[in-house]
């Protein structure tokens, strides 16, 4: 006998590192760090509009993506749509596959940084990070082309300091220096 959608998702789901299940407003909803990724939507409740469903954290992209290719299998979930979340029709035999990949992302989204950066390492999918710039060379300082000033050092919360260039017709350089606390 097949799983019923709901045992299905607690098997995706509940294999995340750190995510627990709560229920609120009546629904299972998932969680990692009592930070929402997925909700399930029975079909009996009116977040779930007749339907067996699953709401899932996503950006506007996906969102837009699925809903247009497929608007029979998702849609745009009340309440958490204009945020970006995607929500999923789990009737009519849904691909567990693409679900499952839609939850890891939405998990990913939520996770913390540390947690998140983990689980992907885990799965062999390490996450480049961005190269730091070094204020401290002047061939790699960034030089903001709108405004025509350097970034002297790294914008602190208290401190801010700029120097700005600008060069006159005799080519002389004038300097000033603004800070705020």
């Amino acid at each position: 006998m097949p799983q019923s959608p709901l045992q299905q998702l607690r098997k995706i789901c509940l294999a995340l590192p750190e995510s627990h299940e709560v229920e609120a407003w009546g629904e299972p909803t998932f969680r990692v760090k009592n930070k929402l990724f997925a909700m399930y939507a029975d079909s009996a409740s009116h977040h779930g509009g007749g339907r067996p469903g699953v709401w899932i954290k996503s950006t506007h992209v996906n969102q837009d993506l699925l809903v247009h290719a497929d608007p029979g299998r998702y849609f745009k979930p009340p309440y958490v749509g204009p945020s970006g979340w995607v929500g999923v029709f789990l009737d009519k035999r849904p691909p567990w596959t693409v679900v499952a990949d839609l939850l890891r992302d939405g998990y990913l989204l939520t996770a913390p940084k540390k947690l998140a950066a983990q689980y992907s390492e885990s799965r062999g999918k390490s996450r480049r990070k961005k190269p730091r710039i070094r204020a401290d060379r002047a061939d790699e300082k960034r030089t903001n082309k709108t405004y025509g000033f350097v970034l002297d050092r790294p914008v602190g919360r208290l401190r801010t300091t700029w120097r700005a260039v600008r060069e006159s017709r005799s080519g002389s350089v004038s300097r000033w220096r603004s800070s705020r606390m």
